[in-house]
């Protein structure tokens, strides 16, 4: 236990160490490939429309289409920051976002608690997101139950008339009353029967602040790990894919060498998050690290140490940047993302309107320089290692520029799998560069796709984020522009090219012959003696033919190479 303790303070101090460092550092971040697998998440409130939405929709397909078409909005410049999860708040306060036999409508959509909006909010954010590769964890506020006399608390006290105590002019659901645990596991189990959701994320799981616990603290996180290991039950008996995950307090608890100053998840409010990682009730935390310097870097590695395996992932009060707030520094935001990607956490923003709204430059900083490629969300391996079978066939249509692919299986017999897409100029396509990833998520067979001069990969994923291995494609459909007509470059007819040199290596013909660089067309656009290496400096980008010539006017195509300078993004 000496060893142990002495461990602890070492890291500690370590930590406060780097977090001093990166406080008074003003150098820029190193520039490094952002990794394939990482959460990159996002809190979409819908409580009294902070984030979405900002238009009420009343039965009307107006009024419907147009909340649609902000969500559409905020959903697309999110993915454009390489986001990969939404949080969207889907039970409000004993009020919900979508049609529940449990409890009534929020007023959320429609202005009025209680009425519905005309359509499935929920379902739609669903669809939304899966088309753009995004997952969708619904959100479900537990304890706090709203207004005392709002339209979700005073229908649940009308069911339930002991289970509400009131603090001040709020209800909440009594955390030592087993029925809690009951109520809000059955609100899950509706959420995932009915939706193809990919987690359930439990917001506010502990006991209210201003709550006198008279209970020991031990017994009241034994109440508050009874609520959670119902709700994992229902869910994980329907769809072990699921994710579950909770948003903690911030700080875990004192570590030997910083005190959380009396507000931590474990001791103030018997959130035992990191035992609920331990024990498998948990797969996900995003704690809530609005803080910054010394109360930020210390706690979130001790988040990291002891997540078991599982996916942490904190949550940044990018809200703080605000100037109606505490008008922090953008750098105070980024220097901490630095280090969760240094440390292997994701990182969450709290919340999205701030983020959409480029706060102090916190969208274009995510967009154009810190998560700039794609990742996927890093698989569920303790629940399932299994990875599926690859598709055994992928065919290309350049006349129609498409892709197709067949015959990929879950050797889990999992509902469906989806497919990742990865292209780029270079045969076999790398699929651990996250640059090449083009598609994810996909869960059509085939697609539409730049074809000209691009190879393929294909790989089939199952619900627990297990990625099967690539199938290739090992040429490089074009389309003649003039005929229309569909051509097919075989990879070992196609010599290398940088875009400044063509490399012909050993062809083995004569150096004494003439090579003929022609379009696919049959133009001639320059002529050179062999060599190993010819200048294409003065060549634009496509994709062209190389002859040989020889004494005696005979012609023989040695092959094909492609000039392309930009890169695919």
């Amino acid at each position: 236990m000496k060893k142990i303790l002495t461990l602890l303070i070492y890291i500690v101090a370590y930590t406060t160490s780097v977090a001093q460092t990166f406080s008074a550092s003003s150098a820029p971040f190193a520039e490094a490939m952002p990794p394939k697998h990482e959460v990159r998440a996002m809190w979409l409130t819908t409580i009294g429309g902070l984030d979405w939405p900002h238009s009420y929709a009343n039965n009307t397909q107006t009024s419907i289409n147009k909340q649609k078409k902000e969500l559409i909005g905020i959903l697309d410049k999110l993915q454009q920051a390489g986001i990969n999860t939404i949080l969207l708040q889907t039970r409000v306060r004993a009020t919900t976002i979508y049609p529940s036999k449990y409890e009534p409508w929020d007023g959320c959509l429609s202005g009025k608690p209680g009425i519905s909006p005309g359509y499935d909010a929920l379902q739609f954010a669903i669809d939304e997101c899966h088309k753009r590769g995004m997952e969708l964890h619904a959100w479900v506020v537990t304890i706090p139950v709203g207004k005392w006399n709002g339209k979700g608390c005073s229908s649940l006290r009308g069911k339930y008339p002991k289970l509400i105590k009131k603090i001040g002019d709020d209800g909440f659901m009594n955390p030592e009353d087993p029925q809690t645990g009951t109520y809000i596991a059955n609100i899950c189990e509706e959420i995932t029967r009915n939706y193809d959701i990919d987690g359930i994320h439990l917001d506010y799981i502990r006991y209210p602040e201003d709550w006198k616990i008279k209970v020991s603290k031990s017994q009241g996180r034994n109440y508050i790990t009874d609520i959670v290991r119902k709700i994992n039950l229902k869910v994980k008996t329907l769809k072990p894919w699921v994710k579950m995950s909770c948003s903690p307090i911030g700080k875990a608890d004192d570590l030997p060498r910083m005190s959380s100053r009396g507000w931590n998840a474990y001791s103030r409010v018997c959130q035992d998050a990191q035992g609920w990682l331990r024990d498998g009730l948990m797969d996900q935390l995003y704690p809530m690290m609005y803080f910054k310097d010394n109360n930020f870097y210390p706690f979130a590695l001790d988040w990291k140490e002891r997540s078991y395996g599982r996916m942490v992932v904190p949550g940044l009060g990018i809200y703080f940047m605000s100037p109606k707030e505490k008008n922090w520094k953008l750098n105070d935001i980024t220097r901490e993302m630095e280090v969760l990607r240094q440390w292997g956490l994701g990182h969450c923003y709290f919340r999205s309107k701030f983020f959409t709204d480029n706060t102090k430059g916190i969208f274009d900083f995510a967009a154009k320089e810190f998560d700039n490629t794609p990742s996927l969300v890093p698989p569920m391996t303790w629940a399932s290692n299994v990875s599926p079978l690859a598709p055994t066939t992928l065919s290309t249509d350049s006349v129609n520029n498409t892709i197709s692919w067949s015959g990929a299986q879950d050797r889990c017999n999992g509902p469906y799998l989806t497919y990742n897409i990865y292209s780029s100029y270079e045969c076999p396509v790398d699929i651990n560069d996250p640059r090449n990833l083009m598609m994810q998520r996909i869960r059509n067979t085939s697609i539409q796709v730049p074809l000209n001069g691009r190879y393929y990969a294909v790989t089939a994923m199952d619900r627990y984020g297990n990625e099967s291995e690539p199938k290739q494609n090992h040429s490089i459909p074009v389309r003649h522009r003039q005929s229309g007509k569909s051509l097919t470059i075989d990879e070992k007819h196609l010599f290398k090219c940088d875009g400044k040199v063509l490399y012909l290596g050993k062809t083995g013909i004569n150096r004494r012959d003439i090579i003929s660089i022609e379009t696919l067309q049959g133009q001639s656009v320059a002529t050179a003696f062999v060599s190993e290496m010819v200048d294409v400096r003065k060549l634009p980008e496509g994709i062209y033919v190389i002859r040989s010539l020889g004494k005696k006017k005979a012609s023989h195509r040695l092959g094909y190479f492609m000039i392309e300078r930009r890169s695919w993004r």
